[in-house]
C-alpha cells in the first residue's frame, strides 16, 4: 500500500466542509480549534508525513480526527484506551452519521483483519505488542492515530518490561527437573535476600548487586544444561527475562507483595526510545494526539524520550472564553520538606474546604506523598465527616476527595468535575521512589540534566491533564507548594495552567461562578 497516493488529493478542503456543516448544524458550544486540527490529520494522512497534536484542557477534540479517519479512502488504525473507543463508538460516530453520509467499515479488536480496508480501533497495549512483538498482527503502511498520547511512553516501556511473577518458577522447575534443586536453592537465596530490604510506599526497590548475582548464577546454571533446558526450551517469561536481561541500559526491580510473602522480578529499558524508533516509529504514517505531551510546541524533550524523529508540530491552547481556572496561589506557606508544611498545610485545606461550602460540587484534595496522603484524608474526615473519601468513587454531590496522582489521572473522566482542586504539592517524581531514581541515574550517566528533561516535564504534563475537568465549569486550582513563587521553575509552571486568572486571596464570589480578571 502507498500512502500518499489518493484519487482525491483535496482531502483537507473535503473534510474541512464535512465537518464545518457538521459543526454548524449541531449549534453548541464546541472546541475553536475543529477545523484547523482536521485538517492537519486529514493532510498528514494525505502526504504520509509524521505529526504531533497537544490539544491543551479539552475533551472535545476527537471529532478533528474522527471526520478525516472516516473520510479517507483508504484504511485507518485509531489507537485509544477502551474507554475513549466506547465513547466514539456509542456517541460521537452515531452523531456524526446523523448529518454526514459515512458508510466506511468500522472494526475493533487487537489484530488487523485480513483484507479490512476500513477504520479500526485498537488498545495501546494490543498495538504496541503486536509491533514490537509481533508485527504481522497489523499491516505496514496503515496510518495510524494515537489518541491519549500522553500514556504512551508508560505503556511502552510496560510492553518492553519482561516479569518473572511467582508462580512462574513452577513452571521452570517443571522445564528443567534435572536442575530442579539447585534452582530452589537460588530461589531461597533470591527470597532472603529480597525481604531483607526494608518496607516503602512504592513496593519496589532496584536490584543490588547480591540479586543480580544470584540471577546470573541462575542464568548460567540454564544457560549451560543440556537438552531441554536450554534457553531456547524454557517457559516463554523466562526466554523474555533473559533476553532482556542480557540487553544494556536496563532497569531491574522486584515488586513486592509482603503480606503473601512474595516477589515478581521486573527487567525493562531504561528508555523505550531505541526499540520504538527501530520497530514501530518507521512501519506507518503516525499522529500522536494528547493533551499535554511537551511544555514546547515542538514538543522536543518528549520526541527524544520517544526516539520521534522530524515531524508537523503543534500545540492549541485553551480556550480563554470557556476554559479559563481560577488559580489561586498563596505565598507564606513552608516549603514541602519543612517539619511545618503537613500543619501549615491543613490549615490552608480548611480554609479553601470552608470557603467553597457556598457553592455547589465536589472538592478534590491531591496529596503524592503516600503518608501524608492518608494523614490529611483522616483528620479531614474527623473534622468535614463522611464528606470525606480516600480514592473512592462513590462520592456526595458536595463530596471531598483525598487522592493521589494516580488514582485521580485514572477516574478523573468519570467523577463530576469539581469546583476546587487542591493541589499539596507539584508532581515532581520522587527520587525516592527506586524507578524514578534509576531513570535519573541513567541521565546522569549520559550528562544530561535530569531535572529539565525528566522530571520538570513529568510534572507540568501531570499537572496540566489533572485540571482538565476544572476549566469544564471554569473552577479554582489552588497549588499550595510554595516552590511555585520561589523557584525559578514556576514561572514555567504557571505558564503550564494558562489561560489562568490569577488570584492571591480568596474572593467572597469565587465559588459562585463569578469569574476574576485574567492577571497572566
Amino acid at each position: 500500500m502507498v500512502v500518499g497516493s489518493t484519487d482525491r488529493p483535496v482531502i483537507e478542503a473535503e473534510v474541512h466542509q464535512r465537518l464545518r456543516a457538521f459543526l454548524r448544524e449541531q449549534g453548541v458550544p464546541t472546541w475553536p480549534h475543529h477545523l484547523t486540527m482536521a485538517r492537519l490529520v486529514a493532510r498528514a494522512f494525505r502526504l504520509g508525513r509524521n505529526a504531533l497534536m497537544q490539544v491543551g484542557g479539552n475533551e472535545r477534540y476527537r471529532l478533528s480526527y474522527l471526520v478525516p479517519a472516516l473520510m479517507w479512502p483508504g484504511p485507518v488504525l485509531i489507537v485509544a484506551p477502551e474507554a475513549i473507543q466506547q465513547r466514539l463508538l456509542q456517541v460521537e460516530i452515531p452523531r456524526l452519521r446523523q448529518l454526514i453520509s459515512l458508510d466506511k467499515p468500522i472494526r475493533t479488536g487487537t489484530a488487523w483483519p485480513t483484507g479490512f480496508g476500513g477504520l479500526m480501533f485498537t488498545t495501546p497495549q494490543a498495538w504496541l505488542r503486536a509491533r514490537l512483538h509481533h508485527p504481522c498482527d497489523f499491516p505496514p503502511g496503515v496510518p495510524v492515530l494515537v489518541d491519549n498520547a500522553d500514556e504512551l511512553e508508560d505503556q511502552a516501556r510496560e510492553a518492553l518490561t519482561c516479569v518473572i511473577q511467582p508462580g512462574q518458577w513452577d513452571a521452570l522447575l517443571l522445564a528443567c527437573p534435572s536442575q530442579a534443586e539447585s534452582i530452589r536453592s537460588l530461589r531461597v537465596q533470591l527470597t532472603q535476600v529480597v525481604f531483607q530490604h526494608p518496607d516503602n510506599p512504592y513496593r519496589c526497590y532496584l536490584l543490588d548487586q547480591p540479586e543480580r548475582e544470584i540471577l546470573d548464577h541462575l542464568f548460567n546454571l540454564l544457560r549451560d544444561c543440556p537438552g531441554a533446558a536450554s534457553l531456547a526450551a524454557l517457559p516463554e517469561p523466562w526466554q523474555a527475562f533473559w533476553q532482556r536481561w542480557q540487553s544494556s541500559d536496563t532497569l531491574a526491580w522486584v515488586q513486592m507483595f509482603r503480606p503473601q510473602g512474595q516477589f515478581s522480578v521486573h527487567c525493562g529499558p531504561v528508555a523505550v526510545g531505541p526499540a520504538l524508533q527501530a520497530r514501530v516509529w518507521s512501519e506507518q504514517p503516525l499522529v500522536l494526539v494528547g493533551t499535554a505531551l511537551d511544555p514546547e510546541a515542538k514538543a522536543q524533550a518528549y520526541r527524544a524520550r520517544l526516539g520521534l524523529g522530524e515531524m508537523t508540530c503543534l500545540q492549541f491552547a485553551p480556550d480563554r472564553a470557556t476554559e479559563l481556572i481560577q488559580l489561586y496561589v498563596p505565598d507564606g506557606l513552608p516549603m514541602p520538606n519543612t517539619p511545618q508544611f503537613q500543619a501549615a498545610l491543613l490549615q490552608e485545606l480548611r480554609y479553601l474546604i470552608s470557603e467553597s461550602s457556598g457553592g455547589q460540587g465536589l472538592v478534590v484534595v491531591i496529596v503524592g506523598d503516600v503518608p501524608l496522603k492518608a494523614q490529611v484524608g483522616s483528620v479531614l474526615a474527623s473534622e468535614f465527616g463522611s464528606r470525606v473519601q480516600v480514592e473512592r468513587t462513590c462520592l456526595d454531590d458536595n463530596g471531598i476527595l483525598v487522592t493521589g496522582w494516580k488514582f485521580w489521572r485514572e477516574h478523573q473522566r468519570v467523577l463530576p468535575a469539581p469546583q476546587l482542586l487542591a493541589v499539596a504539592t507539584l508532581p515532581i517524581p520522587s527520587l525516592e521512589d527506586p524507578l524514578v531514581a534509576g531513570r535519573v541515574a541513567h541521565y546522569k550517566q549520559q550528562k544530561q540534566d535530569w531535572f529539565r528533561l525528566y522530571l520538570l516535564p513529568e510534572a507540568l504534563s501531570t499537572l496540566q491533564r489533572a485540571v482538565v475537568p476544572v476549566r469544564e465549569r471554569q473552577g479554582v486550582v489552588a497549588l499550595l507548594d510554595n516552590r511555585v513563587l520561589h523557584r525559578s521553575y514556576g514561572t514555567q509552571v504557571i505558564n503550564a495552567l494558562s489561560p489562568a486568572a490569577r488570584v492571591s486571596y480568596l474572593e467572597p464570589g469565587l465559588f459562585k461562578g463569578e469569574s476574576c480578571p485574567i492577571l497572566d
